[in-house]
């Protein structure tokens, strides 16, 4: 299978994962093929659609039969598949304006390139909208806007 291919499928399954993903109450996240000789594993990340909170373990054991059942009918994936449904994880990446609302309440770094200057912030989302995100820095809050956001993920300290 070639990058392009990969993609159209990829491509493919998200359009016909997404209103399944969406009527169990979640977000797609990602969809994404992997073939490693003739086995192919179907990787699909679900996330609670916006906001602070934390997906549930039953929440995406539903996702993952209705997936399972949608990936089954339509037969979309060549051969013999593995399919594997998560989430995107503690630690992940936070890119857009929705990732930044669904961190209020965690811990992340931050780093910010403004006047050709680059900062690295660690603290709590305390708030996130569709320009800005404020983080809680040695209590004190401290506003980014996303367009000087260079990098950013969650963190689990413990």
């Amino acid at each position: 299978m070639t990058d392009a291919s990969a993609r159209s499928q990829e491509s493919s399954l998200r359009q016909l994962l997404a209103p399944v993903v969406e009527e169990a109450g979640l977000f797609l996240e990602d969809v994404r093929l992997a073939r490693a000789g003739k086995y192919t594993t179907l990787r699909v990340v679900v996330d609670l659609p916006d906001g602070p909170g934390d997906l549930d373990l039953d929440a995406l054991g539903e996702a993952t039969r209705a997936i399972s059942e949608a990936v089954d009918d339509a037969d979309p994936v060549a051969g013999q598949y593995t399919l594997e449904v998560s989430t995107p994880g503690a630690e992940r990446e936070l890119r857009t304006p929705r990732h930044f609302r669904r961190a209020v309440g965690h811990r992340a770094v931050i780093t910010t390139a403004s006047d050709a200057q680059e900062q690295t912030l660690e603290g709590e989302v305390a708030g996130a909208d569709e320009d800005t995100v404020t983080l809680t820095v040695d209590d004190a809050p401290r506003t980014i806007a996303l367009a000087d956001v260079t990098a950013a993920r969650m963190v689990v300290r413990m």
